[in-house]
């Protein structure tokens, strides 16, 4: 594990509240409640590269694979009130949206020396309730690509097609897009990786055919 500085982390997100499985974690997003400077739609869409780290450990890396709407009052059926709501009379009763991001963890990052690499699977430990959860920048994102050799690798294909949820397989696709078009990849990791883009291609669109 590795600890990450604050000026090293990405636009806190939210945080860990609770699991699916030990490599699927929902993140309640914050909120202007919450915080006063909330992410804002583009810092967590589909296939965002995310940190669980709290000040004193690195937890693991993960992708936002999925994102639900909570709406308490959606399924509220009783009575409603005609007039105008008091806020100074009902303080306790107000209830606001939550979003919840699903992410599978692909991984964790790692030091030896002054090298930051990474460990790329299913990470060992259980990341706790509450654990911050954080933007990946492009500098982690590019060191998450590299083994503790500095060789380009992306071991956790097979896994994220397995553990991406319903669209596991554009979610690989986009993943494989990105680091495709990144500069990191070159000669036969290059060519390897443009195959695997042009598989998932021909898959999507016999999946859409059928």
């Amino acid at each position: 594990m590795v600890s990450v500085q604050p000026r090293d982390r990405g636009r806190k997100l939210g945080a860990v509240v609770k699991s699916n499985s030990h490599c699927d974690y929902v993140v309640q997003l914050s909120t202007e409640r919450d915080v006063i400077d909330p992410p804002t739609t583009s810092d967590y869409g589909f296939g965002q590269f995310v940190t669980l780290e709290t000040e004193q450990q690195h937890w693991a890396v993960g992708i936002i694979y999925n994102s639900q709407l909570f709406n308490p009052a959606f399924l509220n059926s009783g009575p409603q009130l005609t007039s105008a709501p008091d806020p100074l009379f009902t303080p306790d009763l107000i209830q606001e949206t939550k979003t919840l991001l699903n992410v599978v963890l692909v991984g964790s990052l790692a030091r030896q020396g002054k090298q930051t690499y990474g460990q790329q699977g299913i990470p060992r430990t259980v990341v706790p309730v509450n654990t911050p959860v954080y933007c990946m920048n492009t500098k982690q994102r590019h060191q998450f690509h590299l083994n503790a050799e500095n060789q380009p690798q992306f071991k956790y294909y097979g896994h994220l097609l397995s553990c991406g949820g319903a669209f596991a397989t554009q979610l690989t696709q986009q993943v494989l897009t990105e680091l495709s078009h990144s500069g990191l990849f070159t000669d036969a990791d290059q060519r390897a990786l443009d195959v695997l883009c042009k598989e998932l291609t021909w898959k999507n669109t016999l999946g859409a055919m059928g």
